[in-house]
């Protein structure tokens, strides 16, 4: 009796979870243009967030998550990239080209929060705006968003200046100007071709006084936006659920009333094969990234475009990201202040075979070049000369460092974080190679994410693995990683962007002068000279170029794909099965 009590248990168990999974593609309402609301869109991320706090946004998995819940005055186009209107109706540039006048849609309300008096979301207005910028003007330890000011806002730098040490400035910011409930101004010191892209990053996402007064930097896992999803549930390290914003303000060009899900779910596994495992089991709807020993068995031989046998269900969309993968030195490390240390190494190890053998080919190019990717329109990589093999020249470095083959240099520690295990197989390859190349020993420790970054940043990983994911389309999105006037003072301070702390006056000329010309092709010149620079410096080991591989469950639509990986979810819909073969 007991038997067959456990035999029908399972049976249960077996059709809840067959149910469950139909009624996530069965239980749809059909709307305009044969698309649907419904369902619940199920995702994995290999590492947690670290803050959904707007000026603290750093990471490419909170970036993912909290373009779900805010909005700025301007966001990008899915397919190409192109700015265009979120929370702004309009703007204009007067004739200097140094002030933007921006118009608010009238009617976007934040969404409902216990910050708000009855829980009820308010409507946003240009106070809003004026609050969110002065608070990336201010000099603050989680206020990583300043660089998009910094230079460039009137009265930026001065506020900043004026706020440090926790001082209150007694002044405003003096290019931030409210016309009107929804009128803004905003005056530059200069032309900049980059200023609107830094209105679409996330560190100019809208969010309410009332949010930060009440959570302060609870707002990492308590955000308040004005997005098509919101916060409901979090359980640090395990999972995370947005669910669908009844007042979101936006319609698809048919007219349909977004978002068309009902809710996201997130869940942290760590391990790529165990991601993988439950796509396959139609627990999730989307796999971002495949397991790289599978990859053969994925794809088709050769340029790998194509899925192969049971995997040919699905659909796959790939890409050559905006995304680089490299290596840093802590330029203020002892060991690393030596630049014959940095070229030894950086001629020690073989990309192409990192590329193909080890991540079989899970990437676009082996990074020979500099640290941009060749995905920029009109930004041409092969005009930069990086490093690869070059055993005579890496001994030759390492002996004019005063280490002969590998004599007394000292252990090092390579800093990295797991990302399903690919960083990992890969700093192991880079372990083998100084090791069989230069007689160089390092030790691998791997860390949480956010743990990870947090060393960086405070300068406690004198080397260290890490990969950027552009978030927004130009070259000067990797080249700030290096820009000497992001390094701060003492190094007790925390440094971000610049990580590696690299200071180079050559650098930061080119750099200054790129960013202050008004001429495209005078832009792309200097960039260029400043990256040959950090180059010639052996500044970076740039590692590879990434390439994105992404499978989708059959019912999953529109689901954006870009070089840049940006998503906004709010027009992904699911579509029913037509036949018992596709249900899940």
């Amino acid at each position: 009796m007991k038997r067959i009590s456990v035999i029908l248990f399972l049976g249960l168990i077996l059709y809840c979870c067959n149910k469950n999974k139909e009624n996530r593609i069965s239980n749809l309402v059909q709307t305009n243009g044969d698309r649907y609301y419904g369902g619940v869109f199920r995702m994995n991320e290999p590492e947690y967030i670290r803050t959904l706090y707007p000026p603290s946004i750093t990471d490419a998995y909170s970036y993912s998550i909290a373009n779900q819940i805010y909005e700025g005055l301007l966001k990008f186009d899915q397919e190409y990239l192109t700015l265009e209107n979120a929370l702004a109706e309009s703007y204009s540039v007067d004739s200097t080209g140094t002030i933007y006048t921006f118009k608010l849609k009238k009617g976007i309300y934040f969404q409902d929060a216990d910050c708000f008096p009855n829980g009820k979301g308010r409507e946003v207005t240009t106070a809003d705006i004026q609050y969110c910028f002065t608070a990336l003007c201010k000099s603050r330890a989680n206020n990583h968003g300043f660089e998009i000011f910094r230079g460039t806002l009137k009265g930026a730098d001065e506020f900043y200046n004026a706020s440090k040490d926790g001082k209150e400035p007694s002044f405003k910011v003096e290019g931030i100007k409210i016309l009107d409930d929804y009128t803004i101004q905003f005056q530059l010191l200069n032309k900049s071709s980059l200023f609107l892209y830094s209105l679409a990053r996330p560190f100019a996402y809208i969010y309410p006084k009332e949010a930060f007064e009440k959570y302060g930097m609870e707002m990492r896992i308590k955000p308040v936006g004005t997005g098509p999803f919101y916060l409901a549930t979090v359980d640090e390290d395990n999972v995370i659920i947005l669910k669908k914003n009844q007042n979101y303000h936006n319609s698809d060009s048919l007219g349909n009333k977004l978002p068309f899900l009902d809710a996201i779910e997130i869940k942290f596994l760590k391990e790529r094969k165990a991601e993988f495992m439950e796509f396959k089991k139609g627990n999730f709807d989307m796999v971002y990234r495949l397991p790289t020993e599978q990859i053969i068995d994925i794809l088709e031989d050769g340029q790998k475009k194509t899925l192969k046998g049971e995997y040919t269900k699905y659909q796959m969309q790939r890409e050559p990201e905006m995304s680089t993968h490299f290596l840093m030195f802590n330029h203020e490390h002892e060991l690393f202040k030596n630049k014959n240390v940095r070229k030894a190494i950086s001629f020690a190890l073989e990309r192409t075979k990192i590329l193909e053998y080890v991540l079989d080919g899970e990437g676009y190019k082996a990074g020979v070049n500099g640290i941009t990717p060749p995905t920029f329109h009109g930004y041409d990589i092969n005009k930069i000369k990086g490093y690869d093999i070059n055993l005579d020249s890496a001994k030759y470095y390492l002996k004019k460092a005063g280490y002969p083959e590998g004599k007394g240099f000292p252990k090092i520690t390579l800093y990295l974080n797991s990302d399903g295990d690919r960083n990992v197989r890969v700093a192991e390859e880079v372990q083998k190679e100084l090791k069989d190349n230069l007689n160089i020993e390092i030790e691998l420790t791997v860390l949480p994410f956010a743990q990870h970054l947090e060393s960086a940043m405070n300068g406690k990983s004198p080397y260290f693995r890490i990969g950027w994911m552009a978030d927004f389309p130009n070259p000067q999105n990797f080249l700030h990683l290096f820009y000497g006037k992001n390094v701060p003072k003492t190094k007790a301070e925390s440094s971000f962007p610049n990580l590696s702390r690299y200071n180079s006056a050559k650098f930061d000329g080119f750099y200054e002068k790129a960013m202050a010309s008004q001429n495209l092709e005078e832009t792309i010149d200097n960039f260029v000279k400043a990256e040959q620079t950090l180059m010639e410096d052996a500044g970076v080991i740039v590692l590879w170029y990434d390439e994105g591989y992404r499978l989708l469950q059959p019912h999953v639509q529109n689901f954006p794909s870009n070089p840049m990986q940006y998503r906004d979810l709010s027009d992904v819909y699911f579509k029913p099965a037509t036949n018992k073969e596709g249900q899940k």
